[in-house]
Formats: structure tokens, C-alpha cells, sequence
């Protein structure tokens, strides 16, 4: 029977200087302040101005903020996964320019794409390469440049979305630590709901796909927000139940940062008071691929070796999940 199992051994982050207010948004849309918290909770989110940069600086800024926290050597990484909705371009893989940048010199690196759920499907993907035993280091990315792709006169879009990266690195346990547990899900009815039009195979860029606005995001929020609610809640508790953990057990729920309102119906049939929940939503806003990490980054002081982690998230597709993790060490 196979004893390892992958834990998490360091965290990195990296979030823009710009700071994109709810202040500032009332210049450019017609909201207010009070409007956006009440209905999502952000009050302020970070955003990449230089338009020379894209996800893969967000990407290698958090990676090397790892890198020098936990001493690692970058050529004993063996494999980068770059979780990511917004890749620099499209066919040169922007995992594989990240492994380059940061000198992971001896890994191969691919990027996976599941929208907001990216970065907790890739902690399933770098787990199953950990408890393999083939390799030793897996350094699993999420970030996203997302005002990229977001029309800043759409005031349903541009409210909630921020950018950022996160990083964490897989290692092999041997003291029942790490990964426990998964439970992920897919469903392309939701493909019509949250999307961009255009920019791929079915609908390749044109003069006129340009002049309509087809390479932003387009949702519709209250059939996401219904999806979202349901869906995260019923695979925690689906995890919950499998393990026989109670809310007492749980040390802390880690939930994508997409709206205050699914973080708190989640916690709530998690039976977790809010001091359990990691929350930086208000700061961030939703930075799709990198909200889990960025979590880890901003409550790692506060983790102990042996505390239940559960985290979960939703996204376009549909795609979501819940995966159950035990933290492996202690902060310094």
C-alpha cells in the first residue's frame, strides 16, 4: 500500500501595486460602494496596469516570492503546473516560459485551464504526480491577469474582478499528512452562462467579433450565483461526510474568493463559524486561478501542522470541487 502522500511545504504570493477601489469604480460605471459590498463583499481589488505584462509575470513574481521564503533550489523542481484562465498567448504555453524564468531548469510544465476551479483541480493533478513517487517537487501556480479580459463599462463584470498569483509546492509525506481527499466535478451545461465568445476555434478574432466585445467575459450572474451556492456547499459537505468530519473537526474552510455571499452559504451548511473561513475577498476581489493560494498566503501564520483544510471552488464550465488536505507545518 502506498504510505506517501502530498503535502503542501511552502507558500508564495504576489498581488500588483494598482489599487482598484470601489471609490474608483463609481467614476467608471454607474455603482456605488454600498452596492457592491452588500451584494458581493469586495471593497477593493489589486490590478496589473504595464501592458507589457501578462499572467506569466503575476505567475513568476509569486513563484520566486516561494522560492526565497523556502530556500528551494528551482532545479529540484521537477514539474510546474501553471493554473490559469488567462495564458499570455495562445499555443507557447505560459507554464513553460514560467519554469524557464524562474530557473526550473530540469522540470517540464504544462498549464491547466477549469476557470475558477484551475488551481484546486491542479492540487488533485499535482498530488496523484507526488503519490506516484516518480517526483519529488511539484510547484502548482495559480494566477490570472484578469482585467484583461474584463469590459471595464460592463458593471456586472468589472466589480469582481482582480488580479494576482499564488503559489504552493507539493513534496512527498510519509506522516499521513497532505492530500486526503477529492471530490470534483464537471457539467457543460454551464458553458452558455460564463464564457468569452470569441478568440477560439468556434469563433476565431475578426474586425467584427472585436467591435462587439466578444473577447470579454461574459456571465450571467444570477444562474452562476444559483449554481455556485448549491454546487460548493453539497461537495464539502460531500467530503465532510465521506471522512466523518464534523465543523468542530474542520480547522479551516478555504473557499474560491468569487462572492461573500457563496463563501458564507458554504461555511453555513459546513456548520463553520467565520473565524474558520478564510476570507480576503474585500481586498482582492476574484482572481480566478490564484484565490486559493493567495488564502494560504495571507493565513499561513496561522496554520498548524495537522489542521483540517478543506477548500472548494466554482467556475465556468461548469467546473468545481472540494479537495481535503491536512497542513504539514508549522510557520515560522
Amino acid at each position: 500500500m502506498n504510505n506517501i502522500t502530498a503535502a503542501i511545504t511552502a507558500v508564495g504570493s504576489y498581488v500588483p501595486d494598482y489599487v482598484l477601489s470601489n471609490k474608483v469604480l463609481e467614476t467608471m460605471v454607474d455603482t456605488n460602494d454600498e452596492w457592491i459590498t452588500s451584494r458581493t463583499g469586495i471593497k477593493e481589488r489589486r490590478i496589473l496596469k504595464d501592458k507589457d505584462k501578462g499572467t506569466s509575470y503575476l505567475a513568476i513574481q509569486a513563484a520566486k516570492n516561494l522560492l526565497e521564503k523556502s530556500n528551494t533550489d528551482p532545479a529540484e523542481i521537477d514539474l510546474v503546473i501553471m493554473a490559469t484562465a488567462t495564458p499570455d498567448m495562445p499555443v507557447a504555453t505560459t507554464g513553460v516560459y514560467v519554469a524557464t524564468q524562474i530557473g526550473a531548469v530540469n522540470a517540464f510544465a504544462y498549464d491547466l485551464v477549469a476557470a475558477c476551479s484551475s488551481f484546486l483541480f491542479g492540487m488533485s493533478t499535482a498530488a496523484r504526480y507526488i503519490e506516484s513517487g516518480k517526483y519529488k517537487k511539484v510547484l502548482l501556480i495559480g494566477a490570472d491577469k484578469m482585467s484583461s479580459i474584463i469590459d471595464y463599462t460592463d458593471r456586472t463584470t468589472c466589480i469582481i474582478f482582480g488580479d494576482g498569483g499564488g503559489a504552493v509546492l507539493f513534496e512527498p509525506n510519509t506522516e499521513g499528512l497532505g492530500v486526503q481527499d477529492e471530490h470534483l466535478r464537471t457539467d457543460g451545461i454551464g458553458r452558455p452562462f460564463l464564457k468569452i465568445d470569441a478568440g477560439g476555434s468556434l469563433l476565431p478574432a475578426s474586425i467584427e467579433t472585436v467591435n462587439n466585445k466578444q473577447h470579454f467575459v461574459h456571465q450571467e450572474g444570477k444562474t452562476v450565483f444559483k449554481f455556485a451556492v448549491s454546487n460548493m456547499a453539497d461537495v464539502c459537505e460531500k467530503v465532510m461526510k465521506k471522512n466523518n468530519l464534523s465543523g468542530e473537526d474542520v480547522d479551516w474552510l478555504v473557499p474560491h474568493q468569487a462572492n461573500k455571499r457563496i463563501i458564507d452559504a458554504t461555511s453555513t451548511r459546513m456548520n463553520l463559524p467565520p473565524e474558520k473561513v478564510m476570507m480576503n475577498i474585500h481586498k482582492y476581489g476574484n482572481t480566478t486561478s490564484a484565490t486559493l493560494p493567495l488564502c494560504l498566503s495571507d493565513y499561513e501564520k496561522q496554520l498548524k501542522k495537522g489542521d483540517n483544510l478543506i477548500f472548494a471552488s466554482f467556475g465556468g464550465g461548469f467546473t468545481w470541487g472540494a479537495v481535503y488536505l491536512k497542513w504539514a507545518y508549522n510557520s515560522k
